[in-house]
Parts: C-alpha cells; structure tokens; sequence
C-alpha cells in the first residue's frame, strides 16, 4: 500500500469514519475512496454494498477484476446507566461485536465490579460523552430513569447521527422526556427517532428479557438503515431514463 493511501486510511480510520481500499488485481494499482466520496464512484453500486456488509471481496469493473478491502469502524454500544438491565445487556452486545460503554456518575453503580470486561466511566455524560467519538456506527441506550443523566446524553446521541437511540421508560415518562427535549430546542423530527418504549415489543419482563429486545430491536435498525443506504447507493448509479425510452 502507498504512503499516501495509508495516511489517508489512517486519518479516516482514526476519525471512524468507513472507507475502501480498491486494487486492481491484474496491475496492482490502487485507489483509496472514502464513505463520503462512494456516491460519485464509478463502481457506486458495488462500493455500497460491500460498506454495508463492512465485507471485503472481488468485483468486476470496466478495467477487470477488482478487490474491494473494506474498514468500516468497529460499531459501538454506548449505555448511560449502570443498571440490572445493562448487566445483561453489555455481554449481549460484546457476543455481537459492539465495543461497548457505560456511563453513569453514580459510582455505587458505575464499578468495574458489576460489570468485568467492559468499559465503565464514572462521570456525568456532558464529560464522557465528547470523548466517546459517539457517532453513526453508534447504537445509544438510556436507562437511568434520571433526566439529569439522560437528557443530555440523549441530546448529544441526536446531534451526532447515531443509527440507533433507545430510551427506558413506560409512554407517560416518554411524554414528559419529549415535552423537557422540546424546552431545549430539540426538534420534533429528531425526538421521532428516540425509540421509546426501548426493545422489540416481545412482552419482556425480567432485565435479562429487556436485554434481549433492546439488542433485537438494535440489530433490526442497524440492518435497516444499511439496507435503505445501499438502495439508495444503487438507485444514484442506475442510468436517469430518457424520454424516448
């Protein structure tokens, strides 16, 4: 690999941000295209889909075969709550390949006692959250009950595009989260996207359970929005009809 395609994997890696390494296999020459740039690709289509699995592989092109090598960032659970419900669900989430995270400034709760083998951060979300790099690769979960913990941490999940934000909480302490988000400038539109109540509606009872449909529901958003990001990826490189046809 060139100097200048591993500079730039590296700046885009260490942002999180996805890319693709595309090398043509009879000649050995490279090309580097980033998440950002995929739409004005000649190989738009191709290029997508691969982001969207994060699955490296072989793709015929107008100048012969090519390998696409794909870094996509390692997905992130961030969780605001060291509670019983994040017990179960931080191993859950590691079995999946999340790099996971609690937050919680309550250190009664916040012990790496409670929770071996995952990252716990004993500070108020305003402080840790920044550091997180929380971004589109990010699944979000609030479970303290605490609006002094999770409304702000639920307000930066919003501004930072993360593909999935769940909320704890039954619809009446819903309504009351959306009335205090909308006395802080916090769109309609955007509070849509807050899934509350969290999980797969599967009748969970137990934290375990809860667990359980919090992660189901994580997976089927992160499968859906691949799904509409690559229709829409296919759809740009499709010919725009013409009149006569």
């Amino acid at each position: 690999m060139k100097l200048d395609i591993l500079t730039a994997l590296n700046s885009e890696c260490a942002a999180r941000r996805a890319a693709i390494v595309v090398t043509n296999v009879e000649n050995g020459r490279q090309r580097f295209v980033k998440a950002a740039d995929v739409a004005k690709d000649s190989l738009r289509a191709a290029l997508a889909e691969h982001l969207r699995t994060g699955k490296s592989g072989m793709v015929e092109s107008a100048e012969g075969p090519v390998f696409l090598t794909v870094y996509v960032p390692a997905p992130q659970l961030v969780i605001t709550g060291a509670v019983h419900i994040s017990q179960a669900l931080a191993p859950i989430g590691k079995l999946l390949g999340y790099d996971v995270t609690i937050v919680d400034p309550r250190t009664a709760f916040a012990s790496p006692g409670r929770f071996p083998d995952v990252t716990v951060i004993a500070e108020w979300p305003d402080t840790a959250l920044p550091r997180l790099n929380v971004d589109r690769y990010t699944a979000f979960v609030a479970l303290t009950h605490d609006p002094k913990i999770d409304d702000p941490a639920l307000t930066h999940a919003l501004s930072r595009n993360c593909f999935y934000i769940g909320a704890l909480g039954s619809r009446k302490t819903h309504a009351r989260r959306i009335e205090r988000l909308k006395g802080q400038g916090i769109s309609e539109a955007d509070i849509a996207r807050i899934h509350a109540p969290i999980g797969l509606d599967i009748g969970a009872v137990s934290p375990a359970e809860i667990a359980v449909a919090i992660m189901a529901q994580i997976t089927d958003e992160l499968h859906e929005v691949t799904e509409i990001e690559a229709a829409g990826e296919r759809s740009a490189a499709r010919p725009a009809a013409t009149a006569a046809s």
